[in-house]
């Protein structure tokens, strides 16, 4: 059809794996004799589950994919880690082949897959522009047109003609990011890579591909945050095992996703994209009700309870634990933080296998959802950090009593306070 930009059919991609290959050849001959006494692979991080050398054995990345994506369109694509998102885009952009199955594309393709990606480090900024610009097939006056826009939205007007290796990495995916943007591919390909910049280039970036989208281009967004897929995309695709599970509205995918990782027992937190050194890691994650119940949901100014299951190595010394939770609504707006260093509860000798629970008498919270980003700290390291899947669904309850004209144009927080008339004489 005439509108389909992308027809994707029965695609497959299979990888052979082992455990021999992926690291230093120290590594290698020390995750090899581990496996010959029968020892864990010795390169293991906590949480990881160990597959052991699994030689010929292999992994269909993607497995009898069939998807049209319509041009225009703004398609959202999630999933855990491993799920196959990265690999359908590196095949659609032809970093890779598939192993079987085929693509058709009609227009010009511009991706955006890693930090730099078709930059040479030797290069300045502004050759680099020329050069990614001819990689994607455009002509030189193309490139010329629309060099200013670029240079002025990566904010690297004082750097342009300074080799980019030595550039940080959020210099480099602004400069990356602004030249697939602005030299008017027909389909815009972003991984999850826009994570390296910060809050506001993030916040240009959804724009851009906003304005992209409107211009009637095609645009295919990877990213593990759901709130920026539920914003941006009008449609959504859910990714597993290199399935496809759900396709749809970014409403309706979003939320089949949520309930799949969701449970009355709470949340694993396996194969969440995550931050920090490692050294510990958080494995659970629940919410408790008034009750004391497991629940994804509690009402406005009654009791929560939020449970962290965590393991750490034994060498770790945790007796400088600090605990962070950062509560935002679904602006990306953060309202609060919870945190053990802010209540002075200080942790004597925490188990290196333990639960954190943090306990909010009544929850100030008006009703809708909120996310939480989670950061657990060893004095100034951070050891994990991440974005929860889990939402906190706040519902109505006694707390609103008597307050029907709140509402969250009002703002998000409800704190309980009482107004008193006087005299302006009588000292009150």
């Amino acid at each position: 059809m005439s509108d389909v930009a992308i027809s994707i059919e029965n695609l497959s991609k299979y990888y052979r794996l082992g455990s021999i290959g992926n690291a230093t050849l120290y590594q290698d001959l020390n995750r090899w004799w581990a496996r010959v006494r029968g020892r864990p692979d010795p390169l293991l991080r906590i949480g990881e589950a160990d597959r052991g050398n699994l030689g010929k054995e292999g992994l269909w990345a993607l497995n009898d994919v069939s998807l049209e994506i319509r041009a225009g369109d703004v398609l959202g694509i999630i999933g855990h880690n491993g799920a196959g998102k990265s690999t359908l885009l590196k095949i659609l952009s032809r970093v890779t082949g598939p192993t079987s199955g085929q693509i058709r594309v009609r227009g010009r393709i511009a991706s955006l897959l890693e930090v730099g990606t078709g930059f040479h480090p030797d290069l300045t900024g502004r050759e680099n522009i020329y050069l990614n610009g001819a990689i994607l097939g455009m002509t030189k006056a193309e490139i010329r047109r629309k060099f200013d826009e670029i240079v002025d939205f990566a904010d690297v007007e004082k750097f342009i003609d300074t080799p980019v290796k030595r550039y940080s990495s959020g210099m480099y995916v602004r400069l990356a990011f602004a030249v697939a943007a602005h030299l008017e591919p027909e389909i815009l390909v972003v991984d999850e890579v826009l994570a390296v910049g910060d809050m506001a280039f993030q916040e240009k970036c959804i724009g851009k591909m906003g304005q992209v989208s409107r211009e009637g281009r095609t645009v295919l967004f990877v990213s593990h945050n759901l709130q920026s897929v539920w914003s941006l995309c009008r449609n959504a695709v859910w990714m597993d095992h290199g399935k496809l599970r759900a396709s749809g509205t970014a409403a309706e995918v979003i939320n089949l996703y949520r309930d799949s990782i969701s449970s009355r027992d709470g949340v694993s937190l396996q194969d969440i994209k995550r931050g920090g050194s490692g050294r510990l890691r958080v494995t659970n994650m629940h919410f408790r009700d008034a009750t004391g119940v497991i629940s994804d949901s509690v009402a406005c100014g009654e009791p929560l309870e939020i449970t962290l299951s965590y393991e750490a190595a034994d060498e770790v010394d945790l007796r400088q634990l600090e605990a962070y939770l950062h509560v935002s609504n679904d602006r990306h707006f953060r309202l609060f933080t919870l945190a053990n260093v802010f209540s002075g509860d200080i942790f004597d000798a925490p188990p290196n296998a333990g639960v954190l629970r943090c306990r909010v008498d009544e929850l100030p919270l008006l009703p809708g959802e909120y996310d939480i980003t989670v950061s657990i700290r060893l004095g100034v390291e951070v050891v994990d950090k991440f974005a929860s899947p889990l939402r906190l669904v706040v519902t109505e309850g006694k707390y609103l009593e008597g307050h029907q004209a709140m509402n969250r144009a009002w703002g998000d927080v409800l704190l309980k306070h009482r107004w008193i008339v006087g005299k302006q004489d009588d000292g009150s």
